[in-house]
């Protein structure tokens, strides 16, 4: 007996509906996850801004402000370089050379951004981070009393080192040309006097431990360039402020 002959089933064209909705589905699954993930990076970010705004000691109850790219005339370099008075001292740390390295490397980009790089210079070496206040940009000529104008800058450097329990070395230096008249007699006197005025300014304004810090005068005998050009004249005119490695520490009373 013949078999009877099935008839063909008609193709179903109706068929992408399916894939297309499980494709749909993933799709709304993914941006619904993004989404979630997103609430909750806001939320970490607010976190991190509220305790950054209290360990700067803002109110809480002050607008924040809103994030932003810095700009130069209101930098500063790191945290550590707002004032510190409210850090206490018991929780420095002792600094070696790569965070004089790292130090180093900030002060010199907010110089940059500052325009002050003629103002200031930075070195590292086996004495430890050496900063070098400019004649020109803290003093007059022949005076020992800091310009009113250097305060804020100086401020926002010294502060950057005040986060470490490393002794401290205040030196001034001048260069070759001999006093004539006025309130110092000699290069010795107006040496001292400068590396005296800026230490008692670090401990007044930007709370260095006065235990840790000295003050000395070289005078004209300890030149970084050679005297016989104004350029060098002027670079052997400065206050160093010298944040001593431990090896240099060692060498202290």
């Amino acid at each position: 007996m013949a078999r009877k002959k099935q008839h063909e089933k008609e193709p179903n064209h109706e068929r992408w509906l399916v894939s297309y909705a499980d494709f749909i589905t993933l799709l709304f699954a993914v941006f619904v996850t993004l989404y979630a993930m997103s609430q909750t990076d806001k939320k970490k970010i607010v976190e991190v801004m509220e305790s950054m705004r209290d360990s700067f000691g803002y109110s809480k109850t002050s607008p924040a402000p809103k994030p932003s790219v810095i700009e130069a005339g209101a930098m500063n370099i790191i945290p550590m370089l707002q004032k510190v008075s409210q850090t206490p001292r018991k929780g420095k740390s002792k600094g070696g050379e790569q965070e004089f390295k790292a130090v180093k490397l900030a002060i010199e980009a907010y110089l940059q951004k500052a325009g002050a790089q003629d103002k200031v210079n930075v070195a590292v070496n086996a004495r430890g981070l050496v900063v070098s206040l400019n004649e020109a940009g803290f003093f007059e000529s022949g005076s020992a009393a800091l310009k009113q104008g250097s305060h804020s800058l100086l401020d926002d450097v010294a502060s950057s080192l005040s986060s470490y329990s490393n002794g401290i070395r205040i030196e001034g230096h001048t260069d070759n040309i001999p006093m004539s008249g006025g309130v110092f007699p000699t290069n010795w006197e107006l040496s001292t006097a400068r590396a005296t005025n800026v230490l008692q300014y670090l401990i007044k304004h930007d709370d260095f431990d006065p235990e840790k810090v000295s003050a000395t005068g070289y005078g004209q005998y300890r030149p970084v360039a050679d005297n016989g050009s104004e350029e060098g004249r002027a670079r052997n005119r400065r206050v160093d402020i010298v944040l001593l490695s431990e090896e240099s520490e060692k060498g202290e009373p």
